[in-house]
């Protein structure tokens, strides 16, 4: 009697485990950091995607969110205090140039976001096994074919972006060397801090530039209304990188929908928590670019689309100032 009332006793504390792991799911549970470098629109686009893709994983997954805000000093400091987590996820050039180094020799995976040349920026190759990603880059091809959608015979482009961010750099280097080879009349101007950009953009305009254009430039994008503002007074488009630039006051983008850059640096992520290397995973571009038309912006600056223009793109902002963005 005994015996059996030992062996009853057993399988009572047997259920009793049971019951308690599948009350809490049984998952894996998972740390994740996502570091940006500042606040604006497109960043924070490609975080909040990230979290609700995440969350709908087999995982008990806590994530950790951090924001530089604008200062890329600070990002080394965030990273050296985020030690005991199973993913990184840096968003932009400079957060995953600053990871790279904080987590150099560990293993640790690095799944980067909006990076726009990973090449240029020593993110591919040697040293960089535990690293992958999505990256942001548009073809100046892109850039160009935008431009004469909507002004065929503009005469010259004015090029604007931040002196300091490389992902800028390589683009705009890109973008020059198009217009070079095809005789495309540019003048560029560059920023250190948003201070800056009222000035560059009147430099331009005084220099005669009929169009402006920015890539997916983190500063400037972090400015558009007071970038636009100072454009749009003299009649001057302004040409962005990234949807979110043009639902926050850009005129016409052939760019980057960074809704789709979070789902697949989700996607990345799942692949490395199923037992995937980051090294196995090649990091990824996006083969596909949209066109995004803000028609306040147009009205403001007095471009008329066709019907057939208009047609081919998405509505990011109506006449009245209402927001299509996110729907």
């Amino acid at each position: 009697m005994k015996k059996f009332v030992k062996i009853i006793s057993l399988i009572m504390a047997l259920a009793f485990v049971c019951l308690a792991l599948a009350s809490c799911g049984g998952k894996k549970k998972i740390k994740i950091a996502i570091v940006q470098i500042l606040d604006h629109t497109s960043l924070n686009q490609i975080r909040e995607t990230i979290i609700a893709d995440l969350n709908k994983l087999d995982y008990d997954i806590e994530i950790i969110a951090k924001n530089a805000n604008g200062d890329p000093s600070t990002l080394a400091s965030i990273y050296a205090n985020l030690t005991d987590v199973d993913v990184v996820i840096p968003i932009t050039t400079p957060d995953a140039q600053s990871a790279k180094a904080a987590y150099a020799g560990t293993g640790t995976p690095l799944v980067f976001a909006a990076v726009t040349n990973p090449e240029e920026a020593g993110l591919v190759g040697a040293g960089c096994e535990n690293i992958t990603g999505v990256s942001d880059y548009i073809p100046p091809e892109e850039v160009l074919n935008l431009i004469k959608t909507f002004q065929p015979s503009v005469s010259k482009i004015g090029l604007v972006y931040t002196s300091s961010e490389q992902n800028s750099i390589a683009t705009m280097n890109e973008i020059k060397a198009l217009f070079g080879d095809k005789g495309v009349a540019y003048e560029e101007a560059t920023i250190v801090t948003t201070s800056d950009l009222q000035s560059a953009v009147n430099t331009l305009i005084s220099r005669g530039v009929e169009a402006l254009y920015t890539n997916t430039d983190n500063t400037i994008a972090s400015a558009m209304p007071l970038y636009t503002s100072v454009a749009y007074a003299s009649g001057i488009p302004v040409y962005c990188g990234a949807d979110s630039m043009v639902s926050d006051g850009g005129f016409a983008s052939s760019g980057v929908d960074y809704v789709q850059i979070g789902h697949q640096v989700a996607k990345i992520v799942e692949q490395i928590l199923g037992g995937k290397k980051p090294s196995e995973i090649p990091y990824q571009k996006l083969d596909s670019f949209a066109t995004f038309v803000n028609l306040k912006a147009a009205k403001d600056i007095g471009i008329k689309i066709s019907e057939e223009t208009l047609s081919k793109a998405s509505i990011l902002v109506e006449e009245d100032g209402t927001s299509r963005f996110g729907n």
